[in-house]
């Protein structure tokens, strides 16, 4: 059943005392969303565009005291509770996604530089999890550093439905703790395995030096201007990972050996070598779609929220302001990526949300 995003956020509790409040909080809420959708980044372009557009949302809103100002805009969505809005956001995400059985749903960290606080040397980052068949972001979480992955991944998984789909992570999230959480939730990984986890990687490496592989796969593609070689190998019958260092539904591990020659440019080649583990008997050609899969999360994902929606640059800091306007963002792109109708990017489609009101509409599905 799909779930109207309006009404789920009526679940949020509204901080604000009610000597004063003035605005209702979905309105407030509504108009948070709707601006980002037409390309507001700041807490002052909020305003001017609901003031720009406030006959148009008075045929929808309550507004019984006009448009909210930017500071009002701030204090209330740097004081919402940030674990009730990602759990809306969630909620909404699960009731649209249809998520199929064996898709691959990728994690991965990014931090927000501008929200670095004066005075302090940590920055924000975020955690976020990415259907890269659906095109959508299925939840978040915030951590103060990158290295707080390890701890914000369970908490991340606990809150998704990943039941028999496919987690992939790269080396930071290579835990076994994260292993667990993943097969207890009755879904599969695909882990990057890195420095960070030496006598794994250097069992991994031994495997693939003395046994051969029982499948294996080349892929090359060109374009770009270059010419990329994957030749993906996989074993599972292990012979050097030991025992004691198993973890929990360990079945395959994986090399993808890549070679790139550039056509136009000084670097003649680069070569590359990684290495994985699964809990799945994947044939090297599946594991080949799955690794690729990944890095949906870094282009569709990391890569748009900058350059779209300006995240890196933004220079929200108080309280939970960051956090929740991040949220913002990834509920817009949501929306954005699965309207079909106008042949646009992410950064098209939101320039014609602010001209069009019927595309706005169209695209929130009020």
């Amino acid at each position: 059943m799909k779930l109207k995003l309006y009404d789920l956020l009526g679940q949020i509790d509204d901080p604000r005392r009610d000597l004063g409040k003035l605005h209702p909080l979905n309105d407030i809420l509504l108009i948070g969303i709707l601006s980002v959708l037409s390309g507001a980044d700041t807490w002052n372009e909020m305003e001017d565009y609901a003031r720009a557009k406030e006959e148009f949302l008075k045929t929808f809103l309550e507004l019984p005291y006009g448009i909210p100002s930017h500071d009002t805009f701030n204090r209330v969505f740097s004081s919402i509770d940030s674990t009730q809005f990602e759990q809306v956001f969630v909620q909404w995400v699960n009731s649209l996604a249809e998520i199929k059985q064996g898709q691959v749903i990728s994690i991965d960290g990014k931090t927000i530089r501008g929200a670095k606080e004066h005075g302090k040397k940590s920055l924000i980052h975020m955690i976020s999890a990415w259907a890269n068949a659906n095109n959508m972001v299925l939840g978040q979480i915030k951590t103060d550093v990158k290295s707080n992955e390890i701890t914000a991944i369970p908490k991340l998984l606990d809150i998704l439905e990943i039941e028999k789909t496919i987690i992939s992570i790269d080396a930071m999230g290579t835990q076994k703790n994260i292993a667990d959480k993943i097969i207890e939730k009755d879904a599969d990984y695909i882990l990057a395995v890195k420095e960070n986890q030496p006598n794994l990687l250097e069992q991994i490496i031994d495997e693939f030096r003395f046994y051969k592989p029982a499948f294996v796969d080349i892929n090359e593609d060109i374009g770009h201007g270059r010419i990329e070689k994957r030749v993906c190998s996989v074993i599972t019958d292990f012979q050097f990972i030991e025992e004691n260092n198993q973890w929990k539904g360990l079945k395959s591990i994986i090399k993808i050996e890549s070679t790139r020659e550039f056509k136009n440019s000084d670097r003649k080649t680069e070569e590359a070598v990684r290495y994985y583990i699964s809990s799945l008997t994947n044939n090297a050609e599946l594991f080949q779609k799955q690794i690729r899969s990944h890095w949906g999360i870094e282009n569709k994902l990391h890569w748009i929220l900058d350059v779209a929606f300006r995240e890196d640059a933004s220079r929200k800091r108080k309280d939970n302001a960051a956090q929740n306007f991040s949220i913002l963002n990834k509920i817009a792109l949501n929306l954005l990526k699965n309207e079909k109708t106008a042949k646009l990017g992410v950064k098209g489609k939101r320039l014609k949300a602010g001209w069009d009101n019927q595309y706005l509409l169209k695209v929130l599905n009020l």
